[in-house]
């Protein structure tokens, strides 16, 4: 599917410039193998393999096509820093752009998976310099043959894949909306209701975690608590410190331990923690209020963490502000103990909403009304907002389509990983809450693995109670 080079010509921004026949003989001279014959299948391979077993079995006698996605563009001729389609990574463990994984149906029953790749420019093919993406431009790309032995995978050129598809029969699943190109090839025969039933099966797929996942997720939230040290460190100091210098120093972490971010840190100060995705990170964060930072390491492999702590900017609560904290605590701990295998999903969520809204309560926020009235009526969301966790994984909203049902009605199993995240946010400009409140942002978040006892707390490593807070902070900046 990608365009062949021309040896006459450089493509560059769009434009064409000629080459000379003496350039382009000298380009394909001299140039020694660089083949990698010693190549072990990574050690996601055997993962893989039993997750497209699972697939396959749901979908018998189907064609299943899922793309990995093409870069998108940032500005003119810069793309974003490419990230697979999750459910791409998920049953091949590749992160190469222009990916497609194919499960072909065979006549015995089962699929056969090939996944159509571009190959490694040979030096006879002068696109490895001609070309703006070729190798001399954006880095060596594995051989079909690497590929083959890294992820345990039959590989093949993306350029043969359109007519693969024409030439395998029966019924089409398309993971669509990743490459235009794919879906174009397979229009008319890969159904939009058919398609979103793929696209459900593949979130329901990955609820329960398997060891390699859980690792990488055990990972990416000790990644993650190292960063939030990293904060903590260049808070030190009388003088307000930019959103944007906390916003770089956790970035730092989580590309020199891991591939990215998972999504945009929330570094959110002062009353900007009121919003629950601050992201413009433009503020400052001075002695005296609080810093929410809600952030996470995004593994190599592409797992994320997603943890949130509300710290006090010069290492100490305000009378005002631990109480707000203790009550976004308890809550949480509420919430954390809900969480087990056999228990409704949302129980985790009920348990934390019903201990904030007797907090407010008892702190008058509901006027005449008991807890139980406010609670039954909803009215504590005026400053709670938000649900208190999500499923976690290689999305930080993972599972999204899975449906209602398996999800947030469903029932938690062993090997779920989720968020509990309950916060407290009273509005710079509410005047239904004492002056005091206004502007006063917490939440404390966690990612919790299910187990078949209850829970564990992988990221345990950052504390969360107030004094612990104060002196791990304390502690850390000497």
């Amino acid at each position: 599917m990608a365009e062949e080079p021309d040896e006459n010509r450089q493509r560059r921004n769009g434009l064409y410039r000629e080459v000379s026949p003496e350039l382009a003989e000298n380009m394909r001279q001299g140039w020694a193998d660089t083949e990698r014959r010693d190549l072990a299948p990574a050690a996601q391979s055997a993962y893989t393999a039993r997750r497209r077993a699972e697939l396959s079995a749901r979908f018998p006698g189907e064609l299943l096509v899922v793309p990995s996605g093409l870069p998108k563009v940032r500005a003119n001729d810069t793309s974003y820093p490419f990230r697979p389609s999750s459910d791409y990574a998920y049953l091949t463990g590749d992160q190469s752009e222009g990916g497609v994984l194919v499960l072909e149906p065979e006549e015995r029953g089962g699929h056969r998976a090939v996944l159509y790749l571009r190959p490694r420019s040979d030096r006879e093919n002068g696109e490895f310099w001609l070309d703006y993406h070729g190798e001399l431009w954006d880095g060596r790309r594995n051989s079909l043959t690497e590929n083959e032995r890294l992820l345990a995978l039959a590989c093949r050129d993306v350029r043969t894949l359109a007519e693969r598809l024409g030439a395998v029969g029966g019924p089409v699943r398309l993971l669509r909306g990743h490459d235009p190109e794919v879906d174009t090839a397979l229009d008319g025969r890969a159904t939009e209701e058919g398609d979103e039933d793929f696209r459900t099966a593949l979130a329901e797929l990955r609820l329960v975690k398997d060891s390699f996942e859980i690792a990488e997720l055990r990972f990416a939230c000790e990644a993650t608590a190292r960063g939030f040290e990293d904060v903590v460190r260049i808070l030190a100091g009388g003088e307000p410190t930019s959103e944007r210098l906390v916003e770089g120093t956790f970035f730092t972490r989580a590309r020199v331990e891991g591939n990215d971010v998972g999504y945009a840190s929330i570094c959110a100060a002062g009353p900007h923690a009121t919003t629950l995705h601050w992201v413009r990170n433009d503020g400052e964060a001075r002695p005296g209020e609080l810093l929410l930072l809600d952030a996470g390491v995004e593994t190599r492999r592409l797992y994320t963490a997603d943890i949130t702590r509300t710290l006090p900017v010069d290492g100490r609560f305000t009378p005002v502000q631990r109480r707000v904290y203790e009550a976004v605590y308890a809550a949480q701990e509420a919430g954390i103990a809900a969480v087990k295998a056999g228990a409704a999903y949302r129980d985790f969520h009920d348990a934390a909403q019903w201990v904030l809204a007797e907090h407010l309560a008892a702190w008058g926020l509901f006027g005449e009304r008991s807890a139980e009235e406010a609670y039954r009526l909803g009215l504590q969301r005026r400053w709670t907002l938000s649900g208190t966790g999500h499923m976690l994984g290689l999305d930080v909203h993972d599972c999204a389509k899975a449906r209602t049902d398996t999800y947030v009605d469903g029932t938690l199993e062993a090997g779920m990983v989720l968020t509990v995240e309950p916060g407290l946010y009273f509005q710079p400009d509410d005047v239904t809450v004492p002056e005091e409140l206004r502007g006063i942002g917490v939440r404390i978040e966690d990612d919790l693995l299910v187990t078949e006892d209850g829970n564990e707390n992988l990221s345990a490593a950052l504390p969360r109670r107030a004094d612990e807070v104060e002196a791990w902070m304390a502690r850390l900046r000497g």
